[in-house]
């Protein structure tokens, strides 16, 4: 009897497919959990594939009949009193309730799938399509994640208000974007990683390089969303599932190199089509959809990240930190004393982001008490009227008789003196102003030898 060679074996395989029970149900059930998280948690590369503008109804909180199903299970599962939220971010109520409805629908769907349908040996054919969905659904979200720190767009260096406020008082979330925007040349690292990660999943020949790429970054990122409390760890972690799901059936090869110190035979990923032209044109339209998702994606960082942010953090006429010298309410003098929490210590004007808030504004001001807390407002600056008029930024919850507006002068450039009404009191203050490379964040560069 002839010895069969190997890749004899492999050609005989490759015609007659079979998959043990235990494959064939993780496959059905991969293929309704990951298709429904594709098609209701990530839903950006369907925009970019079919040129939808703007947020589409699957980001804002599902479509029939999830919808429906989330919201019946919040009310007769959970017992919420009110419907599920979706926000902030991805870690709104409405998300994890909707991740466990797509749990049971999978598990409930497998077992009726692998009822039904017992007798088949093999997948072949959905499989190698559904991989195809998953290695560009997974493509188009690292280069979501991965292009906006490129640019770099994400973390934005720390503004002023960030550099005053005591380290004690920053929620997690905003350790994390400080210490990303104080070093642009990691943030700008750890993009091109991401990015790097999803360009090889769009070529079949190094897809497995790709998701490993993926799932190193997508480990780290869940590890540092968890740890500082961001709003998508429900989101990155089934994005790891996609990494695994397309490195699953590479798991012998890689363990032959990493752990058996062997030798791995060749892939044996299902080609796309039989005929081999078929497959060079698939590989070509493959590579056109990746230029296409690659430049939606930078333009969409370019237009809605980079340029409103360049808008938004052109500093007003009277950037910088002034510290209060003297201040006058209703023309009594009032000291620096720490018990005095109606005499402000500081005034901040820049345009960065206020987290407290949860907004973007042009133009902004920051009180600051001497108990080094900061009360924040829009502030209107008219140079030529030399006037500042201040608003609240949360109108729904101030007084709708509350005002403030100031006429300024500079005596010189490091010099500012405020005089107006806020609130109904008359305010008199003299200030002067801090210099910015004092900080040490700001002044202290990158060096070779520390």
């Amino acid at each position: 009897m002839a010895i069969q060679t190997q890749e004899e074996h492999m050609q005989e395989e490759q015609r007659v497919p079979y998959w043990n029970i235990g494959t064939r149900i993780a496959f059905r059930f991969s293929f309704i959990y990951l298709g429904l998280f594709v098609v209701y948690f990530c839903p950006i590369w369907l925009q970019y594939l079919l040129f939808m503008k703007g947020e589409s109804p699957l980001v804002l909180g599902g479509i029939w009949p999830m919808r429906q199903i989330v919201l019946w299970a919040g009310a007769h599962i959970f017992h919420m009193t009110r419907s599920p939220s979706t926000g902030p971010g991805w870690d709104g109520s409405y998300y994890w309730v909707e991740a466990f409805c797509a749990l049971v629908i999978a598990v409930l769907a497998t077992v009726t799938w692998s009822i039904l349908d017992r007798q088949r040996e093999a997948y072949e054919t959905l499989y190698k399509w559904f991989r195809l969905v998953i290695r560009f659904a997974l493509a188009a979200m690292m280069f979501s994640y991965g292009i906006f720190k490129v640019i770099p767009a994400q973390m934005p260096y720390p503004n002023l208000f960030e550099l005053v406020r005591p380290f004690g008082h920053f929620l997690p979330i905003q350790v994390l974007w400080t210490y990303m925007g104080a070093g642009p040349a990691y943030e700008i690292f750890a993009g091109c990683a991401e990015v790097l990660g999803g360009i090889l999943l769009f070529f079949p020949r190094t897809t497995t390089l790709g998701a490993l790429i993926c799932l190193a970054d997508l480990t780290n990122v869940f590890v540092i969303n968890m740890s500082y409390n961001v709003a998508n760890k429900l989101q990155v972690f089934n994005f790891i599932l996609l990494a695994l799901f397309l490195l699953a059936p590479e798991l012998p090869r890689l363990a032959n190199v990493f752990v058996l110190n062997g030798t791995a035979p060749p892939s044996r990923q299902p080609q796309l089509f039989h005929a081999r032209r078929a497959n060079r044109l698939a590989t070509a339209v493959q590579a056109l959809l990746a230029v296409y998702l690659i430049g939606g994606t930078a333009y969409d960082a370019w237009v809605n990240q980079w340029l409103f942010r360049a808008s938004s953090a052109s500093r007003p006429a009277l950037y910088g930190i002034w510290d209060v010298d003297q201040l006058s309410i209703d023309g009594q003098v009032r000291p620096p004393l720490l018990t005095d929490n109606e005499r402000w210590r500081r005034i901040i004007f820049d345009s960065g982001v206020i987290w407290e808030l949860s907004l973007d504004a042009d133009k902004r001001v920051a009180f600051e008490r001497p108990d080094d807390s900061l009360a924040y407002y829009r502030a209107s600056i008219n140079v030529l009227d030399k006037t500042v008029t201040l608003t609240d930024p949360d109108p729904e919850n101030s007084r709708k008789d509350w005002s403030a507006r100031f006429t300024f002068d500079r005596p010189a450039q490091d010099q500012l003196v405020l005089d107006g009404e806020m609130d109904k009191h008359k305010l008199h203050m003299q200030l002067h102003l801090v210099d910015r490379k004092k900080f040490e964040l700001v002044n202290t560069g990158f060096h070779w030898i520390q």
